[in-house]
């Protein structure tokens, strides 16, 4: 078995939910789609999944031991920021992305806040019900647990998983990410206005109507966001639109005079 399973295979398979296409989880496990459609094809070939309207696992232990080989992978080598947003698919039980993650997710990946990788937290929510589960499910991979974040220096590690515990689990899909409501998420940005003033524009942007247009002075703030690189090009467009070529002819003519000579203009 373990000679099919390489790391790719074991992550299909743990990915895989019934009736799922190659496309979908190539992009839960964030490979490339043509390595996936390879790896399906010797999983299939070894007995291990089928294909019928979708793919399928024909046996829950080929799943059990998927889960052995990546969590000892895991174990030799800690997950990096990106696989650690891969896990969570893994799990059998229902999430959401919450709080900073589900802002990423709303706005396709046009703002993120600036996390610092030495010391990144993944917000989940999580179904009250489930709360044990998920905790052991994430002991498998080293990745400690919490209700709140909690300080690096108590960390053995960069990644920690908060979960934030829901009596009712609502779940949104944006480009098969699952992810909390929409109005729940402009909720929290709300709360925290400061942080996520750009990040509702952008929403407003995307989704039309949510939130007032930038209007010229947020336009002023946000360009220096976009300035200081944290800010992507794609994420500036969309927030200013024609504001960001206005701003920038602006601020090149103020660059320009300043650099005039004026010695002589006040001479008699």
């Amino acid at each position: 078995m373990y000679e099919v399973l390489d790391d790719t295979a074991a992550q299909i398979i743990l990915a895989v939910e019934s009736g799922d296409s190659i496309r979908r989880v190539a992009q839960h496990i964030q490979t490339p789609y043509e390595t996936v459609r390879q790896a399906v094809n010797r999983l299939k070939e070894a007995g291990y999944v089928e294909y019928d309207d979708g793919l399928s696992v024909v046996d829950e232990r080929v799943r059990n031991s998927a889960q052995e080989l990546v969590a000892a992978s895991a174990a030799v080598s800690p997950p990096s920021i990106d696989k650690g947003y891969v896990i969570p698919q893994y799990g059998e039980w229902p999430f959401a992305y919450s709080r900073i993650d589900a802002v990423y997710v709303w706005t396709q990946g046009g703002y993120q806040v600036a996390r610092d990788p030495g010391d990144y937290p993944l917000f989940l929510a999580v179904s009250e019900q489930d709360v044990d589960d998920w905790q052991a499910f994430f002991e498998l991979f080293d990745l400690p647990t919490a209700f709140e974040r909690q300080p690096r220096e108590e960390l053995s590690g960069p990644l920690q998983i908060v979960l934030d515990p829901q009596p009712t689990l609502d779940i949104e899909y944006v480009e098969g990410y699952p992810v909390i409501p929409r109005e729940d998420t402009i909720a929290y940005m709300r709360e925290h206005y400061t942080q996520f003033q750009s990040a509702l524009s952008m929403l407003d942007r995307i989704y039309e109507g949510l939130d007032p247009g930038v209007d010229y002075e947020e336009g002023i703030a946000i360009h220096q966001q976009y300035k200081n690189g944290e800010l992507s090009d794609d994420a500036a467009e969309i927030l200013l639109g024609n504001t960001l070529k206005e701003i920038d002819r602006e601020r090149e003519a103020f660059e320009e005079a300043t650099e005039i000579d004026t010695t002589d203009v006040c001479q008699e």
